[in-house]
C-alpha cells in the first residue's frame, strides 16, 4: 500500500509540474474537496461504506452516491476510487446515481483468480468486461459511463465490446493507444512501471495491460453512442491533438477543451468539469422527428 500511494503521488506531482504557476489560478482549484458548494452536496469518501461485487473471478469494491440515472466512473492508471476529486463526484451525484470502484488488484478490489495460478493477466478488454459485469451485478442493463485516462481506454473498449451496456459516454484525458508518437511521455512513464518490483502487482498489471493494448482507433467509428471528449490544453500525457483525432472518428461527438489545464483536469477545476459533464449527460440529443 505504501508503494501504491507513493506512485500515485508521483503521478500527481508530474501533473502538477505541467501546470506550474497556472494551477494556483485554475478555476475551482482552491476549493476544498468534499465541501458543499452552492446547491451541491458534500461527498466524504471515508464515511461512505465500501460494498463488494463478485464479477469474473474478482471481488470489486465500490461506493455509490446520489440518486437518479446510473453513472459509472472508471478510474485511471495507478489510481483508486479514493483518488477521485470529492467536489467533482459530489456535483455528479447531485443529478445522478454515481458509482465509483477499483479495478481488480487495486485498492479495495481483489483478483481472486491470481495470475500465479496460470490465469491470463488483466487486459484493457478484461477491465472492460469487469465494468460490464459490474453493471449487471448492480442490477443495471446499461449505465452512463465516465472514463478518465486509462479509464477512458477501458471505457472505449467497453463501448466497442459491450455497446448495449453504455448509455452516454464521457472520455476524459484520452488516447486510443499509448504507442502513438503523441503519447511518448505517457508511454515512457507506463513502461517504467511495468516491471518495477517496488510497485504493487495491481499497478504493474495495469501498466502491462496498457502496453499490450492494440488500441481502438479503427473501432471508434463504430461507436454510435452520444460521446463527449474532454481534455486540458496543457495535457502532455494525452495531448489535445489526440482527442481531436478521436473526435473526428466518432460521428456526432462533442469535444471540450479546457484552456491551461493538465491531465485529469477535474482535480484542478472540479466545478467546471462537473458542470460540463452534467450539461452533456442531461441534454436530450434525440432527433426532433421521432
Amino acid at each position: 500500500m505504501k508503494h501504491t500511494r507513493s506512485y500515485i503521488l508521483a503521478v500527481a506531482i508530474i501533473a502538477g509540474l505541467i501546470m506550474a504557476s497556472a494551477s494556483a489560478g485554475a478555476p475551482g482549484a482552491a476549493r476544498p474537496e468534499g465541501a458543499a458548494i452552492g446547491q451541491y452536496p458534500a461527498v466524504i469518501f471515508n464515511e461512505t461504506p465500501v460494498h463488494y461485487a463478485q464479477v469474473n473471478g474478482a471481488s470489486l469494491g465500490y461506493r455509490d452516491f446520489g440518486s437518479g440515472e446510473p453513472l459509472l466512473m472508471i478510474e485511471g492508471f495507478g489510481a483508486t476510487m479514493d483518488n477521485w476529486n470529492r467536489t467533482f463526484i459530489g456535483i455528479l451525484a447531485s443529478k445522478y446515481h454515481v458509482y465509483i470502484y477499483d479495478h481488480r488488484g487495486m485498492g479495495y478490489s481483489a483478483d481472486n483468480q491470481g495470475n500465479s495460478q496460470g490465469n491470463a493477466a488483466p487486459s484493457i478488454s478484461s477491465y472492460a468486461d469487469d465494468a460490464a459485469a459490474l453493471m449487471a451485478a448492480l442490477g443495471y442493463d446499461s449505465m452512463n459511463v465516465y472514463g478518465v485516462s486509462m479509464g477512458s481506454s477501458v471505457s472505449q473498449q467497453l463501448a466497442i465490446d459491450h455497446p448495449t451496456r453504455v448509455l452516454k459516454l464521457v472520455l476524459d484525458s484520452s488516447t486510443y493507444s499509448v504507442r502513438i508518437p503523441e503519447t511518448k511521455i505517457l508511454r515512457e512513464f507506463i513502461e517504467s512501471a511495468a516491471n518495477n518490483s517496488t510497485l504493487s502487482e495491481g499497478i504493474q498489471e495495469e501498466a502491462r495491460a496498457n502496453l499490450a493494448w492494440n488500441g481502438s482507433f479503427d473501432s471508434l467509428s463504430g461507436i454510435t453512442k452520444d460521446v463527449m471528449l474532454v481534455v486540458g490544453t496543457n495535457d502532455v500525457m494525452t495531448p489535445e491533438a489526440v482527442s481531436v483525432q478521436m473526435a473526428g472518428q466518432i460521428k456526432g461527438s462533442w469535444l471540450i477543451r479546457f484552456k491551461g489545464l493538465p491531465h485529469v483536469g477535474s482535480h484542478y477545476a472540479p466545478i467546471e468539469y462537473g458542470e460540463n459533464a452534467l450539461a452533456f449527460l442531461g441534454m436530450d440529443q434525440s432527433p426532433l422527428n421521432r
